[in-house]
């Protein structure tokens, strides 16, 4: 399928309905841990696997929707809600006024907020969430409708409104705001208005989930990034349907990392690259968030569920010997064998002469460099290394080697969660992220991480 191809059936609503599901369902069987994850590790998950967080009573039927409250506005039982939220509060200059779409159910139930672009350029998240404010997706008889709906559905597509407009990952006043959170009232002009958001929308929320997308220079495959070992963002992970989860806290200051603290779930959606449309990023995005409305049983239907799971706590780079142009040859979301040739490396000022570069381990690339310049030491790939589950794997890859991922060729059937296959990946984010590896490289625009 074409990339217009792709636009035009998200444009017209293109995510199917849920496969009805069997007859007779088996029930309370407890979530697998792979053995293969670290020891400390598996013990840290198998605990918030076991946790039994009760729902707050204000979630009863008995005691019935309530008008729900926002930036000083009511919204009734079975309403929707467009209207704009002020990331300065100021007398003057400009308070940089954010979309912010609300549907809240007539039956109680919790909060999800979902955010896109809170790094301006990253534009998967702001379209992924224009289309599923669009009348396709909410309105009577739609997947969200409001007189079915249980609890509150936030969509925000736009966060760092200025960012976005100047296409800038950061604000104006050079900060990151997704390093800024809680923020303080007091200090620069991200940290307020990290504070703001914090105080009336994250802290109000019971779920969260971010979309983003890689930073400039390399293009992310899609794939999901949790606490495992924090109970509700494990539950929304691996609700979310699809095949990559990488297991890490989050960098300091982040909004998933400060929201776990605060108890509230949070995942982070990684998906394509900076200052681009990527179709099939897009689309996943919404068939994941559509399945943790129904997992949270927020929305009508059973959440899809991919064939396998990959729980990677640890990487490995690829990395040039040299310097030149690259050439990339297995793009994000390749697998690989190990010694295989996955890129080359060329010298305009020495024409002729080419380099090879080989993948250290057999594996999946779910991040690929995009931009041309190399020197010795550039990462070009980041790899979870596999050791197990390879048939599995290798039964959806694509004709040119690549996974095929739930929700961008339409929905895998039906399955309970035990049916999933876990493949384990140990090991460790060198630096502390998944990212921190692709730092410090000024001249070809990669030193700043993508969550």
């Amino acid at each position: 399928m074409s990339k217009a191809e792709d636009k035009e059936n998200l444009s017209a609503g293109a995510v199917k309905e849920s496969p009805a599901p069997r007859a007779k369902r088996r029930r309370h069987r407890p979530l697998k841990v792979a053995n293969q994850l670290p020891q400390k590790r598996r013990k840290e998950i198998e605990k918030a696997l076991g946790s039994k967080v009760p729902s707050p009573k204000k979630w009863s039927r008995e005691i019935g929707s309530k008008t729900h409250l926002f930036n000083r506005k009511r919204i009734k039982p079975g309403a929707i809600r467009k209207t704009e939220y002020n990331l300065l509060d100021v007398e003057i200059g400009d308070e940089w006024p954010i979309p912010v779409t609300i549907i809240h159910g007539s039956r109680p139930g919790p909060i999800i907020t979902i955010l896109g672009a809170i790094h301006g350029n990253e534009l998967v998240g702001p379209l992924a969430l224009t289309y599923l404010c669009g009348p396709n997706f909410i309105g009577e008889g739609k997947d969200i409708d409001p007189s079915t709906l249980a609890g509150t559905i936030r969509i925000i597509p736009i966060v760092n409104l200025p960012g976005y407009r100047r296409q800038s990952r950061k604000f104006p006043d050079g900060r990151d705001l997704n390093r800024c959170f809680p923020g303080n009232s007091e200090s620069n002009t991200t940290s307020r208005v990290a504070n703001r958001l914090w105080k009336s929308i994250i802290e109000t929320s019971d779920h969260i989930i971010d979309l983003h997308t890689a930073a400039p220079g390399r293009t992310n495959m899609p794939q999901i990034r949790a606490n495992l070992a924090h109970p509700d963002s494990n539950k929304i992970a691996r609700s979310f349907g699809i095949e990559t989860i990488l297991d890490n806290v989050g960098p300091k200051g982040s909004l998933r990392r400060t929201a776990n603290k605060s108890g509230i779930g949070c995942i982070t959606y990684e998906g394509g690259g900076s200052n681009e449309a990527d179709p099939e990023s897009v689309q996943v995005a919404i068939y994941g968030i559509l399945n943790v409305l129904r997992s949270l049983r927020m929305i009508p239907g059973y959440p899809n569920r991919p064939y396998f799971r990959i729980l990677a706590s640890g990487s490995v780079w690829i990395r040039s010997d040299q310097g030149g142009l690259l050439d990339v040859l297995a793009p994000a979301g390749s697998f690989v064998e190990e010694d295989e040739v996955v890129a080359t490396i060329t010298d305009p000022e020495r024409p002729g002469v080419s380099h090879d570069v080989h993948s250290p381990n057999r594996g999946l690339l779910i991040c690929t460099a995009t931009h041309p310049f190399v020197t010795a030491g550039t990462p070009i790939g980041h790899l979870l290394p596999m050791k197990r589950g390879i048939k599995t794997l290798q039964n959806r890859l694509d004709d040119e080697g690549c996974l095929i991922i739930s929700g961008s060729d339409g929905e895998p059937p039906w399955r309970e969660d035990d049916e999933v296959e876990d493949i384990s990946i140990e090991g460790e984010w060198l630096g502390g992220s998944p990212d921190a590896e692709w730092g410090n490289i000024e001249h070809i625009s990669l030193e700043e991480e993508s969550e």
